[in-house]
């Protein structure tokens, strides 16, 4: 009697579900979703330790907490076991590992193409926002094209090309107080660019091309004064490109997670974290009204090698040792994702997967 309740059993389950086996279910690529929007949040030095911190400090709940898909990203470069933010904002813009210091090029230093000029040229409205220069690594492998990331003055000179329609973070200096004695602020006006340096203007402005320079160099830390306006930049860079009708791609990062690891700071660190999950929130509920956006958070390496120790969720309380340098290290970086092919942002992948993923679920091409 068992035997044939078995074999009945294995019939039925056959002819409902003839195309089921455990490969087909485990795979992350079966969405046939698109996208017509993209928010890439990077938090620049950001590991699962560093956003758990924040989780148990923040007196609100967390907005990465609530994304229903979560991954990891290996992060080593081309000549690197641990990558530097050149290499890694690279690959995540990019798609190509590259060497330690350079953006927006292969290790022959030759340029390579970013999600931002590809979606330009497809016809989408493009953000850039950063709580740095906006000419550091990470923003900077969004746009420019540089086998040195330290080459600021050269790297403001691609925000001329006009790829990016929207660009919001420090950096005043490396456009207006430059060693060749040029003013790029006046071709950049000249470009169509309203160009911005204080948080007040860029809440006014009604252009559908910003650039926001809010700092001579860095902005502040959000200890410092700065706590609540890399929302405000969020807010406002999505504001304008959602206005295009084909949709728009748009990159912030929150830079100073990094700093604060590297100076082996935990109050610093963790309300650098805090600071972009805030902005995250602007993003999600953005996205929640949309229906059409997808949302991924991740991070271009770690820093610090983070280790939590103790810690109290209910008194919001965290302790944590950094190991003794205070460098980058080689783990694993979170993803986090919500909307539209969000799936296809969980399991472990090279940093190098994202730019066809994100090509493939706005449907456009290089």
């Amino acid at each position: 009697m068992r035997i044939q309740i078995f074999k009945t059993l294995t019939i039925i389950l056959l002819v409902v579900f003839p195309g089921c086996s455990v490969q087909n279910i485990s795979r992350t690529h079966t969405s046939k979703q698109r996208a017509k929007n993209i928010i890439l949040f990077i938090g620049d030095g950001m590991g699962t330790a560093h956003v758990y911190a924040g989780i148990t400090k923040s007196a609100y709940p967390f907005s990465m907490e609530s994304f229903p898909y979560s991954g990891f990203s290996k992060t080593y470069s081309a000549d690197n076991y641990i990558t530097d933010s050149g290499a890694g904002g690279t690959a995540i813009a990019c798609g190509i590992k590259t060497k330690n210091g350079m953006i927006g090029v292969g290790p022959d230093s030759v340029a390579v193409t970013s999600i931002t000029e590809i979606a330009h040229k497809n016809g989408l409205a493009t953000g850039v926002v950063s709580t740095s220069a906006i000419t550091h690594a990470t923003p900077a492998s969004f746009v420019a094209h540089n086998s040195g990331r330290g080459n600021y003055e050269d790297i403001a000179k691609d925000f001329l090309n006009g790829t990016v329609d929207v660009f919001i973070g420090g950096g005043e200096d490396h456009f207006r107080n430059r060693a060749d004695g040029a003013d790029l602020t006046i071709k950049l006006r000249e470009l169509g660019y309203d160009v911005i340096m204080n948080l007040d203007d860029l809440k006014k402005s009604g252009s559908t091309r910003i650039a926001g320079l809010l700092a001579k160099e860095h902005m502040a830390k959000a200890e410092e004064g700065r706590a609540g306006m890399l929302q405000e930049m969020t807010r406002k860079a999505i504001e304008v490109l959602s206005r295009d009708k084909d949709g728009f791609f748009l990159m912030v990062e929150g830079s100073m997670i990094d700093w604060g690891a590297h100076e082996k700071n935990m109050e610093y660190t963790v309300a650098e974290v805090i600071d972009m999950d805030n902005a995250i929130s602007v993003a999600k509920a953005f996205a929640e009204t949309n229906g059409k956006t997808l949302v991924v958070v991740t991070a271009d390496h770690e820093t610090g090698g983070l280790s939590l120790i103790g810690g109290n969720r209910q008194y919001h309380r965290v302790v944590g040792n950094f190991i003794t340098s205070g460098a980058h290290t080689a783990v694993m970086v979170p993803m986090f994702s919500y909307g539209p092919g969000a799936e296809r942002f969980s399991g472990i992948h090279e940093n190098t997967f994202f730019l066809n993923e994100f090509l493939d679920l706005l449907n456009i091409v290089k």
